[in-house]
């Protein structure tokens, strides 16, 4: 199957870090909808690198590990310089990210009413179905930053974001690790980008639990949150 031509100006952007068990599934999947795929292997010690070549997919590397945030951003570098590069999406490697929630997402980018699109498990009609603690924790990070507040964001620390070209071109994710997602709405506030939500559904299963948030890190990000005094600064 070919991904449909109207995606052609689309990245998606994939941080892995010892994917090796699914990368290759889940990036064949989106590449039958999104032709343009940059996996960005973060210091992987599996084989990730070896089941990413096996799908097509761009690659790019860090030779050591540097946290999902220096991977997005190196991603997002990377996209941005192709040619005809106008939408990005940041994509989970782990099998959690559904392409038909990319692609509503996309739409209301395409029909201008954003710059930034977050995914948010916690909006629509369907139950949500996440693992209590975590969400315990998600909301609480929502709750406790006043940017998240202030821009109505009830699930800040989803990683399927996407964006227009003005986002990408300003992106400076200086956060190598998981405050990342915090830093991220510290720059949507600071540079005035228009930003909305979208009922997004995420695919929990035991290899995504098993990969995703502990709660000491989880602790961790809604204490940085709460307390992180710096303001991004824009630059001019």
């Amino acid at each position: 199957m070919t991904a449909p031509a109207g995606n052609a100006d689309v990245w998606l952007v994939v941080p892995v870090h010892n994917e090796a068990t699914v990368v290759a599934e889940v990036i064949t999947a989106a590449l039958q909808v999104f032709p343009n795929v940059v996996c960005v292997d973060d210091g992987s010690t599996d084989d990730s690198v070896g089941r990413i070549r096996t799908t097509g997919a761009h690659l790019v590397r860090h030779p050591v590990n540097l946290g999902q945030g220096a991977a997005l951003q190196t991603g997002v570098e990377y996209a941005r310089a192709q040619p005809g590069a106008r939408w990005f999406v940041t994509f989970d490697a782990d099998g959690q990210h559904r392409t038909t929630d990319v692609e509503a997402m996309l739409a209301r980018l395409r029909a201008d009413e954003a710059d930034i699109v977050l995914g948010s498990r916690f909006l629509g009609s369907e139950p949500v179905e996440v693992p209590w603690l975590r969400g315990l924790v998600l909301r609480a990070a929502a709750t406790l930053s006043p940017q998240s507040r202030r821009l109505h964001l009830t699930d800040a620390h989803n990683g399927l974001r996407v964006f227009n070209r003005r986002v990408a071109d300003d992106l400076e994710l200086t956060c190598g690790g998981m405050a990342h997602a915090a830093e991220f709405v510290g720059l949507i506030s600071a540079h005035g980008w228009r930003v909305v939500e979208e009922p997004v559904h995420i695919l929990y299963t035991e290899y995504s639990l098993s990969k995703g948030q502990s709660l000491v890190n989880g602790v961790n990000i809604v204490t940085e949150t709460a307390f992180r005094r710096r303001v991004p600064q824009v630059r001019r």
